[in-house]
């Protein structure tokens, strides 16, 4: 390893690790720094995406999934087992398995193309370096022509309920439970309280999930939002929204939670209890005063359009920057600052990144959503179509769910399109291409869909825009 690079990357999460990688990739010298640690208490390369977010929380939701449609669905197909039963330790050693099989190909991502990898605490200095303090507090400088700041982000903690990663966890300790619990709180009903939430409720814990919001779902479609929420009701979540949670205490065997809905007390005996209020930038420690580099009131380091900094040759990307905490728009920040690096045209299109809530039905949207059109006075149309209909679901056993697309009065061009349904995350790429290259609803009409198909749910809500749907009645 060398003391000085083309770039430095601080953070190897999918934005930090794809970063450098592309960067390697157009002839730069690069390093990536980092400081995660597995489970093993060795590096591991990925970030909480990798280790203890995306896809370790997607490996529990598949599993759970199977157990569930075991026991409820699959015996519409003839298919029968007697006294099904879940063993909890298997499922995490296969979760685990993932995560170090995908960790572990970084790294031979990295020596393909020639990254350097630190270990290590990165903290930007002035003049474009770099400390790379290690375990053993021990530290050394290097420098580079640019930096890539790409520390990610962490839990979100709330003093009412303090982790202590026992009985009161976070979203990585729910992913380590060894047993499923008998009753099983969650403090928040977003994306990661409402999928951890329903990998449990699948296994058999009685769940309860307190939302201090009064809307479900206010990012989704109100349409789609409202769907989800009557299907999680009859799946068994528990789901009080407008509950703001004042106290929560471990108390050895048990966590006894106290909130409140409309001012009155109301009281919770719980095994486990899940904090899962959103996340902030893990930005605390990374910069130097003097380093140049701003940072805003909610920790998120201050950028341009094009992920530049205030200080020259200082890139900022992922979840320490302003827009979606999402690993995709992350990877594309990287690829696109590398990109520029190079001399490059590195750009990406922060209206077209999907959403994807991973619970079943699946949720995904792309665009606007029908409240976000009515509010800033955009004249619309609307096409729905219920997968009920469609003959590929109903031979899946998934008929829940509807397809929305939201287009343009005028010109009919796709501003948004919304799903509820079996493979929603799969789905929705159909609708960012589409809404990539400006397609119109009239243009997804008239594409061909293979028929059996989910995506036939696609092209009947585009034919539905105009009140031509072929499968419903207009």
């Amino acid at each position: 390893m060398t003391d000085h690079y083309d770039v430095i990357v601080i953070g190897a999460g999918p934005a930090g690790y794809v970063a450098a990688i592309r960067c390697a990739q157009l002839g730069l010298s690069a390093a990536c720094i980092d400081d995660f640690k597995g489970k093993d208490g060795k590096a591991s390369l990925g970030g909480t995406c990798l280790n203890v977010g995306c896809i370790p929380s997607k490996a529990l939701l598949d599993s759970s999934e199977q157990y569930h449609r075991l026991q409820h669905q699959f015996g519409a197909h003839g298919i029968k087992a007697r006294n099904p039963t879940i063993d909890v330790g298997t499922m995490i050693a296969r979760k685990d398995k993932i995560v170090a099989s995908l960790t572990n190909g970084i790294s031979m991502l990295f020596k393909a193309n020639g990254v350097d990898h630190m270990f290590g605490h990165g903290r930007l200095l002035p003049d474009k370096h770099v400390e790379v303090r290690d375990e053993r507090g021990e530290s050394r400088r290097v420098s580079g022509e640019h930096v890539i700041l790409a520390s990610g982000s962490v839990p979100i903690d709330i003093p009412v309920a303090p982790v202590d990663g026992e009985r009161i966890v976070d979203s990585s300790g729910a992913l380590e439970f060894t047993e499923v619990p008998t009753r099983l709180g969650v403090i928040g009903a977003g994306v990661i309280g409402l999928e951890l939430g329903s990998v449990w409720r699948r296994l058999g814990s009685e769940v309860v999930i307190l939302e201090a919001l009064d809307d479900f779902l206010p990012v989704v479609d109100t349409q789609i939002a409202k769907e989800a929420h009557k299907v999680f009701k009859k799946q068994g979540l528990n789901i009080k929204l407008g509950a703001r949670v004042t106290n929560a205490e471990n108390q050895g065997d048990k966590v006894q939670v106290e909130y409140q809905i409309d001012g009155a007390e109301q009281h919770l005996e719980l095994d486990r209890l899940i904090v899962a209020v959103g996340r902030r930038p893990n930005t605390e420690e990374l910069l130097d005063s003097s380093a140049g580099v701003g940072r805003d009131e909610r920790g998120f380091v201050e950028v341009d359009e094009h992920c530049q900094t205030a200080a020259p040759g200082i890139y900022a990307i992922g979840d320490a920057v302003r827009g979606p905490m999402l690993a995709h728009k992350g990877s594309e920040e990287g690829v696109a600052v590398a990109e520029r690096i190079a001399g490059q045209s590195g750009h990406v299109n922060y209206e077209v990144i999907p959403w994807v809530i991973y619970t079943a039905p699946e949720i995904a949207w792309v665009g606007k959503t029908e409240q976000e059109l009515k509010h800033s006075g955009v004249d619309f149309r609307a096409g729905v179509f219920p997968f009920a209909a469609t003959g590929r679901a109903l031979a899946m056993e998934e008929p829940v769910g509807r397809v929305k697309i939201l287009a343009d009065a005028q010109s009919d061009r796709v501003l948004g399109v919304h799903i509820v349904g079996p493979h929603a995350s799969e789905l929705i790429g159909e609708a960012v291409v589409a809404m990539e290259f400006a397609a119109s609803a009239e243009d997804l009409a008239r594409t061909v869909h293979a028929h059996p198909t989910l995506s036939e749910a696609m092209h009947e809500a585009a034919l539905a825009v105009s009140k031509r749907a072929i499968h419903k009645v207009n």
